[in-house]
């Protein structure tokens, strides 16, 4: 860092190379410098955008997990870890149809992710979840495809609702009814 004659800070990136007399010693030094000062303001604002993302979706009072376009699970919020007791730890890279998803329910959920993948949105779509114990229980997913900063798609993020008990009064009703 350098600092101007007011006393602000300047972030350089300096770049420094010998120079050699014709006898080979070293008789001083060549420096060029670059001012990266807005450049590292710009990083540290996206690193701070990130991170509140990052918070974002780890608290979010909905279960949130995301996948690769090989189905493999990158992200896995404390809201679908308390659905179905599954840690994060226990699921990234992890296949999420094979490794979580019923047998009888692996194709239709495998078809929502290949949508999303393709680019084509799925909302509404009834996620039946198992938990570690047994438990079932019903997401309402909404699948969006996710893409890089090129435009290029590289997973799918799906955000859910948990509708298990709504679908039991429900049920509950219809039985009274």
């Amino acid at each position: 860092s350098l600092y101007t004659k007011d006393g602000a800070r300047i972030d350089i990136l300096l770049n420094a190379a010998t120079r050699r007399g014709p006898d080979g010693t070293v008789n001083g030094v060549i420096g060029v410098g670059q001012d990266i000062t807005k450049i590292r303001h710009i990083t540290a604002e996206h690193k701070r955008v990130a991170d509140d993302l990052s918070a974002l979706i780890e608290n979010a009072n909905a279960p949130i997990f995301g996948v690769d376009t090989d189905g493999k699970v990158t992200e896995w919020n404390r809201k679908a870890a308390e659905l179905v007791g599954y840690g994060k730890d226990e699921t990234l890279g992890k296949d999420l149809v094979q490794d979580f998803i019923q047998p009888e329910d692996r194709i239709s959920v495998s078809q929502v992710l290949q949508k999303a993948l393709s680019g084509v949105e799925t909302s509404n779509f009834e996620l039946p979840l198992f938990s570690k114990t047994g438990k079932r229980s019903t997401v309402l997913l909404n699948a969006t495809t996710r893409r890089d900063a090129k435009g290029e798609i590289i997973g799918v993020v799906g955000v859910g609702q948990d509708i298990s008990q709504l679908n039991q009064v429900m049920a509950e009703s219809r039985r009274v009814a």
